[in-house]
């Protein structure tokens, strides 16, 4: 299979909340690896973006804006580990925050509207939040994750996030 045609792409008019925030910390964290998913082998540090399920509401007006609860993850090992994932995890906080505030605007992905810290960073010991009877396996010794929540808005992208060839 060849993939989504381009037809079927012109439909989208969101991109992945993701892609947005990754852009942003790409940008603001050179020489640090920034991704949206965990490598079965890691370097670090490392500063990962997810897309958080939610429930209730939805916030967002669907013909413009998207919005998303958001966990950002900073991986950091030692010396100075857990001071440096807790120093990283700020400084992630602070450039989404200044990207809010400066209206700075990703091409194809849009820009953030809305900006706010529901939970802030917290040290946990492995790599993967969990619930329930599954547990996840421990970070490596000497590594260190912060986890933080944040909850954005996003207005779509003036230029359509996947341009169709014609």
């Amino acid at each position: 299979m060849a993939g989504i045609s381009d037809e079927i792409k012109a439909l989208a008019e969101l991109s992945p909340v993701e892609d947005l925030m990754l852009a942003i910390l790409r940008d603001g964290l050179p020489g640090i690896e920034v991704q949206s998913l965990i490598e079965d082998v890691e370097t670090f540090p490392l500063v990962t973006v997810r897309r958080e399920s939610s429930f209730g509401g939805y916030p967002a007006d669907p013909r413009f804006t998207d919005a998303a609860s958001v966990i950002v993850m900073t991986f950091v090992s030692d010396p100075d580990g857990d001071e440096d994932s807790a120093i990283l995890s700020e400084v992630c906080r602070v450039l989404l925050r200044n990207a809010w505030l400066d209206h700075r605007v990703i091409s194809g992905r849009g820009h953030i509207i809305r900006f706010e810290m529901t939970s802030p960073p917290r040290r946990v010991a492995d790599w993967a939040t969990s619930s329930g009877p599954v547990q996840y396996a421990d970070l490596p010794t000497g590594v260190w994750r912060y986890q933080a929540t944040y909850s954005v808005e996003i207005r779509k992208p003036a230029i359509h996030p996947y341009p169709v060839t014609p």
